[in-house]
């Protein structure tokens, strides 16, 4: 369908630019706080770092709400009709085909019009259920995506040199001379031995550095004839202030683990984000494009991304959704569709009764989540609002779950079943049902690995300011890469806002066998000696625990993290094993 001329200038017309202004004004906030990633870096302002990813989050709804209210003021969008609706689409679409975002630009105008619309005018006429415009091939005007480098006159290492001198910190380096050869060696390790050259010999890199925590990271590849090899340098700060490369990431896998949800979303200035995720899938192709939307910062188009996946598998599939295995939790109802590797989650309406809290309480714990450090400890979650699902594909027992713990959560219209709050995220093998299965097996050395991982996580999540709150089993999972990520997140807390005591010593032995408290208790009041009675009831498992963690069943422990981050300290948190930095590697060798 053509648009006709005489729709320029109408108020459908007014309408896509207040919704075109309202996206450009969010892009070119979110691209600013994004630019000034760099400066943080370079000043090694890592409190100010947290503060800009935690603010970051808003900025999407803010600005979403911001021109919902405009178009109410404006138009009084409530009561625009149908056919305007679809005028103003159709001129939306016109006014993205120089568009340098288009994608999110399209999303934005869902956000929008969904908080207007009825949730029957979800579909193509109304909103972009499918993309429109083309995001192949898009340009950028100021700043190229890559770069390319061709090593000819100057090798390998000084394209690598004039690699790092292109990003242009102003920070002096430690010993760059010292690091790019390290940076070879390792190459030349990795391979074996160096390739010749093909005539097609480049090394591309993208234009913007990932800043995340306290580094940042050089993403790019090299190509030589038909093969690629994807490459990631992490450049950190040394003790003195000066910058130094902590070592070279050559594996696809271990490059895709800087990219998990369970980790912080980097900062990076895109002039063309799709661009951008066009690169990192020739290099992450396992990685789905809504999983690197999502760690570029871009978590509603991620969103959106995931969902049309989502729905294209359930066109494909057959089975039905379940509960999820593992012990039934308190707050949250739980179930999965055992053809697709992500568990959804509904807020009950029913608690249980030892849960102090509510449904906004949960929510704000959610949240919460999203704007702290996760050191790759902490699962993320995508969160949607009035999802229609198949209503057949739900077996009896989940519905039955939801008309008996979540009945004001869901609805049924005809043969669909919306439900009005729901969290995603990616299944786990929870694990008191791993440790069930390497007890079983007697698989000892699965046990102390996993045993090993649940300490390592907690201690991770206390550094970076977060308390689980409930340290049952039950709340962590093992990825596939084996390690352990909580996930159950409505007792969460500040570390910082908790107060880690010593059981008092009872006054008489009578006193201490009653059973009573003989103390007084406080809200935040935490007994870390208490963990033991909940956790380690199996012999094998305390032993284990005590052998590797003891020190946690200390208020010692969390009382020196609760310091350590009063003091303003930010501490290192390497997604990457320590025996491939180069300094690790330079110790050994002398």
């Amino acid at each position: 369908m053509k648009i006709s001329v005489g729709l320029y200038g109408t108020n459908a017309h007014r309408i896509a630019l207040a919704l075109i202004q309202g996206f450009n004004k969010h892009y070119s906030l979110f691209r600013e706080t994004s630019k000034e990633a760099k400066t943080r870096f370079e000043k090694a302002d890592w409190l100010g770092v947290h503060k800009a990813v935690k603010e970051r989050i808003r900025f999407y709804d803010d600005r979403v709400n911001e021109c919902v209210e405009r178009l109410n003021t404006e138009f009084d969008a409530s009561e625009i009709d149908q056919p305007t609706w679809q005028q103003v689409k159709l001129l939306y679409i016109g006014l993205l085909l120089n568009h340098k975002q288009p994608e999110l630009a399209e999303t934005f105008f869902n956000s929008v019009t969904t908080k207007i619309l009825h949730r029957n005018y979800f579909h193509n006429d109304f909103i972009f259920v499918r993309p429109t415009v083309s995001t192949e091939n898009i340009e950028s005007d100021n700043t190229p995506t890559y770069r390319s480098y061709y090593a000819q006159d100057e090798g390998v290492r000084g394209a690598i040199h004039n690699i790092i001198k292109d990003f242009e910190w102003r920070r002096p380096f430690e010993d760059l001379e010292r690091d790019v050869e390290s940076v070879y060696q390792a190459i030349l390790h990795h391979l074996t031995e160096m390739p010749a050259r093909e005539v097609n010999f480049q090394i591309q890199v993208l234009g913007s550095a990932f800043y995340r925590n306290k580094a940042a990271y050089i993403i790019g590849k090299a190509i030589n004839g038909a093969v690629e090899y994807p490459f990631a340098i992490p450049v950190l700060h040394s003790d003195d202030g000066k910058l130094f490369l902590d070592t070279i990431l050559l594996d696809a896998w271990r490059i895709g683990l800087l990219f998990s949800l369970s980790r912080a979303y980097f900062m990076v200035d895109m002039e063309v984000p799709s661009g951008y995720v066009q690169f990192l899938r020739a290099i992450l192709p396992a990685k789905p494009r809504s999983e690197l939307y999502i760690m570029l910062g871009l978590g509603k188009q991620g969103k959106t991304m995931f969902f049309r996946d989502f729905i294209y598998h359930l066109h494909h599939s057959a089975d039905k959704f379940i509960m999820a295995p593992g012990i039934r939790g308190l707050v949250m109802l739980v179930f999965t569709l055992p053809s697709y590797p992500y568990v959804f989650k509904i807020i009950k309406d029913v608690f249980g009764a030892s849960k102090n809290m509510d449904r906004a309480t949960v929510k704000k714990k959610f949240l919460m989540v999203k704007q702290v450090d996760r050191v790759g400890r902490m699962a993320d979650t995508l969160e949607f609002s009035n999802v229609a699902f198949p209503l057949d594909r739900f077996n009896e027992e989940v519905m039955e779950e939801l008309r008996t713990l979540a009945p004001s959560c869901f609805e049924i219209d005809g043969n669909t079943l919306i439900i009005k709050h729901i969290y995603i995220e990616r299944r786990m093998e929870p694990l008191n049902i791993h440790l069930d299965r390497m007890e079983r097996s007697n698989n000892t050395a699965g046990l102390e690995h996993a045993i090993k991982e649940y300490g390592s996580a907690i201690r991770e999540m206390a550094q970076a300011n977060i308390f689980p709150g409930d340290m049952l089993w039950k709340n962590f999972g093992v990825t596939r890469y084996g390690r352990v990520v909580f996930y159950d997140y409505d007792e969460i807390e500040y570390m910082t806002d908790c107060n880690f005591r010593q059981i008092p010593v009872a006054p008489d032995f009578e006193t201490e066998m009653s059973g009573e408290i003989w103390y007084p208790v406080a809200k935040n009041d935490v007994f870390p000696e208490e963990f033991s009675t909940f956790l380690l009831c199996s012999p094998i498992l305390g032993k284990v625990f005590h052998k590797h963690h003891k020190d946690l069943l200390s208020p010692q422990f969390w009382q020196t993290a609760q310091q350590k981050i009063r003091e303003g300290h930010v501490e290192d948190f390497f997604p990457y094993p320590q025996e491939i930095r180069f300094s690790h590697i330079r110790d050994n060798a002398s």
